[in-house]
């Protein structure tokens, strides 16, 4: 399993917030391990100084990297060439996780994504062209049909966890949006919206792995 980091983007961020030891169980087992790749979202998300056109070049090269870098490196490691891969991110790790769940189904098999924010034009400031479009989900998993569509029903699926607590405001939104984008299209998912004591936090997030990996997983 891939496990992207929040906005901070730091590799040593799951273990930092205790997510290792929350998911003991599931690693001493062999049931799931654990990748945690620094990410580049501070070059291509939290960025407001450089243009947006940039931006996205920045975020599909860190996509190229996880799936000709990453993922070959994974099966090697894991000495198979077919492994099911799985992805988890939280705030905007849970963006990742659900974009290349959507884009790459038949290397990933599940995404958990907890607290995410889906729609890439709002960190584009509105700009959009073909490469925001591709990795923008609630605009492209609207209009998937035909054979991209048979291909993402058959072989992923996608767990979308949100809290409506504190600091929660747009990842709600945008959970509940793709929810019933992904219900509309008839793509497996997992709907879990959490109550208003349910904070956008690493202490709502090891409690949410905690529960979906497990019944994934245990």
């Amino acid at each position: 399993m891939i496990a992207f980091p929040t906005a901070a983007g730091f590799a040593h961020e799951w273990e930092r917030q205790m997510m290792v030891q929350n998911l003991a169980h599931l690693i001493g087992s062999g049931r799931i391990k654990l990748y945690t790749p620094e990410s580049t979202v501070s070059q291509c998300l939290t960025n407001k100084t450089d243009p947006p056109d940039l931006r996205v070049r920045r975020l599909m090269a860190y996509e190229d990297f996880v799936m000709n870098q990453l993922v070959p490196f994974i099966r090697h490691d894991c000495q198979s060439a077919q492994i099911p891969i799985g992805l988890a991110g939280a705030s905007l790790g849970g963006y990742y996780a659900a974009n290349y769940a959507l884009k790459h189904p038949q290397t990933f098999d599940y995404a958990l994504c907890m607290s995410g924010r889906y729609l890439l034009t709002h960190f584009t400031g509105g700009f959009s062209n073909g490469d925001v479009y591709f990795n923008n989900p609630l605009a492209y998993a609207a209009n998937m049909a035909g054979e991209c569509l048979d291909v993402v029903r058959a072989h992923t699926h996608v767990s979308l966890v949100c809290g409506q607590g504190p600091y929660e405001e747009g990842c709600i939104e945008e959970t509940i949006m793709l929810a019933d984008m992904l219900q509309a299209k008839g793509i497996p998912h997992t709907r879990d919206i959490w109550g208003k004591d349910t904070a956008h936090d690493w202490t709502s997030w090891r409690r949410q792995s905690l529960i979906h990996l497990t019944q994934r997983y245990g």
